[in-house]
């Protein structure tokens, strides 16, 4: 046998030893067939509530683990105290040993003998209480978790009275959904990846007012965690399986389980109809098909009301085209569509919630392949616009579907409409893993989510666009490139997708280097789904 015939059969191997492994996700059929997968799902749902709670109540209180947060000060927070005093002075008595001090993010795990409805407590520091803040308590409460997930225990209780921030709810239903969250769908033995988690009690204040302020924010962390998480998987899931037509498919999915929600999926015959030909020049050298996804969710009372459009960028896999990257850390290159997962994780929450408010989301998917029918560099398209555009780097994709789904986006008349892209690694230099990046033809819509941002702890930074970086796209035989002619290839990327925004407020995040982490502990985040879903609660707020 030869060695080429030898690793095909190797490969075929594999694949069947993946395939039997795999019991729920099933990839649409597409024009090669790549057969059918299904995947089982390790993590449960984690039900959170919202228990009125006092210093006399608590001493009566029954729960696998208590978690009370301790600040880096002698005076000990109310229910902290209260539990101290029927414990005989544990809690003091281990901050006089200096091994838990109440400093940001440590933790400390003791039992509880004196109290038989408590089997064991978890202290998390706060540090300073005048520097505590709402990402000092997201962090806290990361920690608190972790220490709670290396526990037997199933059900569990936080002390929410106790801790003096704004939205504290929302914050750590939040991140306690992420935190719990594991992809582990295609692993063929789920046993070990289950949470033990069923649970979580959050102990605070019992006026009526306080009661319904808490449960809307325990609401909005609640979808606002679960629809990271949906993005997060959609992020997770290998090119093989995450397909444009998979995607077509979850939509339709998302919208059986809502009736607010509709949606419809253009196939690339109707991509042609409207002559999208930018979008198709991404796909052409795939055998699977592009898919332009729309997803409709009527929610205002005034169904005239004008939507808010949000453009995900869904490249399922990027493997530059022509133009081709290299094959280090390509693997990655299935993230290239969390800017359409984002959409998806967005959708989720504003379903969840039932926002009285209109939103589209539009999915532009798309494989981005290298073969005999893929465009060329200096191939010339014409994009839905009318405007014709020399592709100068196949590798700059993302901006050739996003420009005619910007372009579909104007039927709608919209309130404003928000792209959000995997787009540059220039975006990544410019501001790291950190903050995404936001431009924008309008200054209120830049504003509005920089305040969306600074709320939901998931930031983004404004990057300008004018005339001169604009210049940079000139093209001696179309209208435009696809590229920069220098640097600032973020900025440029979105002077790019301003030609095609002019009849609207519009706003572009770039969040390369925010959508996933690489190295240890590698996925999907599930950003930016805090910082839009922040905006529309927002809107809604503001009475649009």
């Amino acid at each position: 046998m030869s060695d080429s015939m030898n690793a095909t059969s190797q490969t075929k191997t594999a694949t069947t030893q993946i395939d039997s492994a795999i019991n729920s996700f099933a990839p649409a059929k597409t024009k090669a067939a790549r057969g059918s997968s299904r995947s089982k799902q390790a993590n449960t749902d984690l039900k959170f509530t919202n228990k009125p709670i006092t210093a006399s109540s608590i001493k009566k209180l029954r729960t696998q683990c208590l978690i009370l947060p301790v600040y880096d000060e002698k005076s000990l927070p109310t229910l902290t105290r209260t539990i101290d005093a029927a414990t005989g002075g544990q809690i003091k008595q281990l901050l006089k040993t200096g091994d838990f001090q109440g400093k940001a993010d440590q933790t400390a795990l003791i039992p509880c003998e004196p109290l038989k409805g408590i089997e064991r407590i978890i202290l998390f520091g706060c540090g300073k209480k005048s520097e505590f803040n709402a990402s000092a308590l997201q962090s806290s409460i990361n920690q608190a978790i972790k220490t709670l997930s290396n526990t037997k225990a199933t059900q569990a209780a936080i002390a929410v009275s106790d801790i003096d921030t704004p939205d504290a709810y929302r914050i750590i239903s939040q991140t306690i959904i992420s935190n719990l969250y594991k992809f582990s769908q295609l692993k063929s033995d789920l046993s070990k990846e289950k949470h033990r988690l069923k649970s979580i009690a959050l102990l605070g204040a019992g006026t009526a007012k306080q009661r319904e302020k808490a449960k809307q924010s325990l609401d909005e962390g609640t979808a606002i965690g679960n629809g990271m998480n949906y993005t997060r998987t959609l992020g997770n899931l290998p090119g093989n399986i995450c397909t444009p037509s998979y995607l077509a498919k979850e939509a339709a999915k998302l919208a059986r389980k809502n009736s607010k929600l509709s949606c419809k999926a253009l196939s690339e015959k109707d991509l042609e109809k409207l002559k999208a030909g930018a979008f198709l020049s991404v796909s052409k050298g795939s055998d699977e098909p592009a898919k332009m996804i729309i997803m409709d969710y009527k929610g205002s009372p005034k169904k005239s009301d004008a939507p808010y459009v949000f453009v995900g960028k869904g490249i399922t896999f990027d493997t530059g085209g022509i133009c081709i990257k290299p094959s280090s850390k390509m693997d990655e290159m299935k993230y290239d569509m969390c800017g359409a997962a984002s959409v998806f994780g967005l959708m989720h929450a504003v379903t969840a919630l039932k926002l009285p408010i209109n939103v589209i989301g539009i999915i532009a998917a798309a494989e981005n392949m290298p073969s005999a029918r893929a465009t060329r560099p200096g191939d010339i398209v014409t994009s839905m616009s009318g405007k014709t555009i020399e592709i100068l780097n196949t590798d700059a994709e993302g901006r050739l579907v996003l420009c005619d789904a910007l372009t579909y986006a104007k039927r709608y008349k919209p309130a404003a409409v928000i792209d959000i892209a995997t787009l540059t690694g220039a975006c990544i230099v410019a501001l790291g893993n950190t903050t995404s990046g936001l431009m924008s033809n309008h200054d209120g819509l830049a504003k509005q989510l920089l305040k969306a941002g600074e709320i939901a702890l998931d930031p983004a930074w404004q990057l300008p666009i004018n005339k001169e970086y604009t210049k940079m796209l000139d093209s001696e035989f179309a209208d435009f490139a696809n590229i920069g002619s220098g640097g600032a290839g973020t900025i440029t990327a979105a002077c790019f997708l301003s030609h095609f925004t002019k009849e609207y407020n519009w706003a572009h995040l770039d969040i390369a280097g925010t959508a996933w982490k690489s190295g240890g502990g590698k996925g999907a985040t599930g950003r930016p789904v805090p910082l839009l879903t922040q905006y529309l609660l927002n809107r809604v707020k503001k009475g649009q």
